[in-house]
């Protein structure tokens, strides 16, 4: 959620072996890395390992500290790559799958996608603080300095959480688990496909401001480090509320708002807004960059927290064909699928970087550098709602059935 002050520090301070292009891939590697192993986790921890899973979560906290700690040593740019981009992201997901499965079962039958929104707001309130914590470590202490603190802060906040977090229903812990098998018929339905492809698109764009926007508000609008920061933190402030209010939308209490269409709110407003307000920010604007990292961090902020309505809607879907359902486990693909997409908008970053004019000091966010970038992440978050265009595609296909019959259309 903060790797972009980081990143906008080791580009003014480069200092280890290696090029310093290659630190742009850190950020998105790590959130990759977190969800794409989040499939085989859940599926592991839904069921068999179950018993398993505070361990885990120690586990991976003390693997992640480690990690960070190790980090403060690094004297070539591969050190940073695996010591934050890597390792440590695994072990986030080690904490963050068994506390979510648990979530998920407490939360089975009501308000699941409000239980969802507000837990992933949470990581909005880090997003909102932390920035201003790393701001001030790296220019008083150094990056070395400011990885050691960081995995200190890892260490207690993590293991607090995990003995904060309560054990599964005991219902739920004597039936669920008992059970071996693995439903996967899920997969043979198309809605399935679409989200994950909705959700990749989506991802692979949203990762992009995170790593880029600190640097962007510095060498190309002049904006002042602290003001820089400032920025990042107006992306994620917005998140709290959104996940919340998505999440509201997709458990359906008041409207019948589909799960395609809350996607494509999130899709589509957030692609609005790279183009309109990213696109065409100008050197001193720092009211257009704000009013982006608002908008963006708002509606693509709030994407995942319409994971709770897809999860709903897939449910139906396999009650209409009396198929069992893991929720868990389709939550953990979901995942999977976000992860593919931030790692495919890492690699693409560098080279879209490079592609784009000689740095301009002039012109509107599309005439720089970041031009690529702009254009990259506004695309693939319009895509991200594609599963409405779907939907809408069924509809009419099957008005036109009951309007026009088999019989009727052959004629």
């Amino acid at each position: 959620m903060n790797y972009g002050v980081f990143q906008e520090y080791y580009s003014s301070n480069w200092s280890l072996d290696g090029s310093r292009s290659t630190t742009g891939i850190i950020g998105t590697t790590s959130n990759g890395i977190i969800y794409l192993s989040m499939p085989l986790l859940f599926a592991l921890f839904t069921k068999r390992w179950a018993r398993w899973r505070q361990h885990a979560a120690v586990f991976g906290v003390a693997i992640t500290s480690l990690s960070f700690f190790l980090s403060s040593y690094s004297s070539h740019v591969w050190h940073l790559v695996a010591t934050q981009g890597v390792v440590p992201a695994f072990g986030c997901a080690l904490v963050y799958s068994p506390a979510t499965l648990s979530l998920g079962e407490w939360y089975s039958s009501h308000n699941r996608a409000v239980a969802y929104g507000i837990v992933l707001a949470c990581k909005n309130v880090v997003g909102s603080v932390c920035p201003f914590i790393f701001r001030l470590l790296l220019d008083h202490y150094g990056f070395r300095i400011a990885l050691k603190a960081w995995a200190a802060i890892a260490v207690g906040t993590g293991l607090i959480g995990i003995y904060l977090t309560p054990a599964q229903p005991v219902v739920l812990s004597r039936s669920l688990h008992s059970s071996q098998g693995v439903p996967w018929h899920f997969l043979r339905h198309k809605t399935f496909h679409i989200y994950v492809v909705a959700i990749v698109l989506q991802s692979s764009g949203y990762g992009i401001p995170q790593t880029y926007l600190n640097t962007y508000a510095h060498e190309v609008t002049m904006l002042s480090q602290a003001t820089a920061t400032l920025l990042l933190t107006l992306f994620n402030v917005p998140g709290i509320f959104a996940s919340t209010f998505f999440g509201y939308l997709s458990d359906k209490k008041r409207f019948s708002v589909p799960a395609s269409t809350v996607t494509a709110i999130s899709a589509a407003s957030s692609a609005l807004s790279a183009f309109m307000f990213w696109g065409l920010s100008t050197p001193g604007n720092m009211a257009i960059l704000a009013v982006f990292s608002i908008t963006f961090g708002f509606f693509a902020g709030g994407y995942s927290a319409t994971w709770g309505g897809i999860i709903n809607e897939l449910e139906q879907e396999a009650a209409d064909h009396n198929e069992a359902i893991d929720p868990g486990l389709v939550y953990g693909l979901l995942n999977g699928a976000r992860g593919i997409g931030y790692v495919s908008g890492g690699l693409a970053g560098v080279p879209l970087l490079g592609a784009g004019k000689s740095l301009s000091q002039n012109g509107f966010g599309y005439e720089t550098v970041y031009g690529p970038l702009i254009i990259f992440t506004g695309l693939s978050s319009a895509f991200g709602g594609w599963g409405a265009l779907w939907k809408c595609k069924k509809l009419i296909r099957r008005v036109d059935m009951e309007m026009f019959p088999v019989g009727q259309s052959q004629r």
